[in-house]
């Protein structure tokens, strides 16, 4: 049996982890080909494919990135895109693929299992957003190197008396946010999933000034004050209809500079949470969902996506990532608001 590989989607810490155990267990227990296509859905559909073997994936395993390549390619915008695919996986003798990617990579595999590609899909993004996995890999190395980031800022707001918004990345969800925030000893979390009020923000701030401490607020990418809208770098679309964001910290700085008559600065954290290498648990989870993916395929449970549900990994339908993103239960951000302010 042939087997092809691809990585969609942002770079994410334990890519490579799935991709060797997936070939790994693949070659040594079940004696499995392997392919690997190029910079995700793009390389289905250029028929760009390259072959994988044991020795390609040899000390990848603490890499971050992808030494498959990724994209945000959305094969369903491309003309004749299932055919391409089709004839793309016929060409090779590709018998069923390794999908790894967030809710819009395994949204588009959804729907092209539908078409009856053979197929199992593994999650993976550093916001944690997808439906149907308690936990995705990646998020735990964003949340340490936001967490980090913290730390230091917290010094050099001291040694100046300023305030600093640390923006980390959260389209829709909040979830890198409030676990470096919390963990990172923040003075103000602002998710997408809860519109904040910016006097009340301000108060928080002037209200550690007061006692001379330097604030710290962090704010998700997506987070939207309630008088106002999303801040967006720019209007352009991405295949899968997204916009770029970033802005929030910055606006978020001056309002409160100009409120309080104190000084504010912004860290835009952006891609060096999704850089470097991935942390133990990464690799530990990253490996599991590859040695269960290779599984599903040797079972021939196509359709089907690795999750993680407790400490056990699951096979869930694909249709699971598709229900809607995965947000930030109100309840939790609840239990941290003893230390806002």
């Amino acid at each position: 049996m042939k087997v092809g590989v691809l990585t969609g989607g942002g770079d994410c810490p334990g890519l490579n982890a799935v991709i060797r155990s997936v070939v790994r267990k693949g070659v040594q227990e079940y004696s499995f080909d392997f392919v690997g296509l190029r910079d995700g859905w793009r390389g289905a559909l250029q028929d760009d494919v390259v072959p994988l073997e044991i020795s390609d994936v040899r000390g990848i395993l603490p890499r971050g990135g992808t030494i498959l390549g990724s994209s945000r390619t959305n094969p369903l915008k491309h003309e004749d895109g299932v055919r391409r695919i089709q004839d793309t996986l016929a060409a090779h003798e590709v018998d069923a693929l390794v999908v790894i990617g967030g809710e819009d990579t395994l949204g588009a595999a959804t729907e092209l299992s539908r078409q009856g590609i053979n197929l199992v899909g593994v999650p993976k993004t550093i916001d944690n957003d997808v439906a149907g996995t308690d936990y995705t890999f990646g998020f735990d190395t964003a949340v340490g190197i936001a967490t980090e980031a913290i730390d230091r800022l917290h010094t050099t707001a001291e040694s100046h008396m300023r305030t600093l918004v640390v923006e980390v990345m959260g389209r829709h969800s909040g979830w890198i946010a409030l676990h470096a925030g919390v963990a990172g000893g923040a003075n103000a979390i602002l998710v997408p999933e809860r519109p904040f009020d910016i006097d009340e923000v301000c108060e928080w701030v002037k209200s550690r000034f007061k006692i001379r401490y330097a604030p710290i607020v962090v704010a998700a990418e997506g987070a939207m004050p309630k008088e106002g809208q999303m801040v967006l770098k720019d209007r352009s679309l991405d295949e899968y209809g997204h916009v770029r964001l970033s802005g929030i910290g910055e606006w978020l700085a001056q309002e409160i500079e100009g409120r309080t008559s104190t000084e504010a600065r912004t860290t835009v954290l952006g891609h060096i949470q999704r850089g470097g290498t991935p942390s133990a648990f990464d690799r530990w989870l990253a490996t599991r969902f590859g040695l269960h993916a290779v599984d599903a395929v040797k079972d021939g449970d196509f359709g089907m996506m690795t999750a993680l549900r407790g400490t056990e990994i699951v096979r869930v339908p694909l249709t699971e990532a598709r229900r809607g993103t995965k947000l930030v239960d109100p309840s939790l951000y609840e239990e941290f608001e003893v230390f806002f302010g």
